[in-house]
């Protein structure tokens, strides 16, 4: 079984808006730091420009949404990435970004190895991980027993 997760945002702008241009202005470096990280499996993107991650994918058609998509071998792979290389600075500036949305935005799951999800299939673990919490079917980092987020990771307030 491979690792997906899912994490959503909405900023406060739009793409082309200064005050989103260091953000989107990084997507590719980061997303391509991703991509060279042992334990990286895929990303879902744009179509016709990568360097934009999956920002034209917007979530029940609010363009301020945006998505991130990925598949990781295991949640040591994805967590060393998230807290333990240059991502996290961007993570710590999130706040510059981003609208704080108040509730649950991250959603991790295990997929068959080969299965590509989609945006659907993450937000469905999404809804279900805010109704029923964590299970096996969806769940955030404590119940997958990671560890760098624990020191790494911002309060609950974000």
């Amino acid at each position: 079984m491979h690792l997906a997760q899912l994490n959503i945002g909405r900023l406060i702008a739009p793409t082309d808006d200064p005050r989103v241009a260091d953000f989107m202005g990084n997507l590719d470096r980061i997303n391509g730091l991703g991509k060279r990280m042992p334990g990286f499996v895929w990303i879902m993107e744009n179509e016709n420009d990568t360097a934009a991650g999956n920002t034209d994918a917007k979530i029940g058609g609010d363009p301020f949404f945006v998505s991130n998509l990925t598949v990781w071998e295991d949640v040591k792979s994805l967590e060393t990435f998230v807290w333990g290389t240059v991502h996290k600075q961007f993570y710590d500036r999130k706040a510059e970004w981003f609208e704080a949305l108040g509730e649950q935005h991250f959603v991790m799951w295990w997929v068959d190895e080969g299965y590509l999800p989609t945006l659907q299939d993450g937000l469905d673990r999404l809804a279900h991980l805010k109704k029923h919490g964590d299970s096996d079917h969806a769940f955030g980092w404590t119940f997958a027993k990671a560890s760098m987020h624990q020191t790494h990771a911002c309060g609950d307030a974000a």
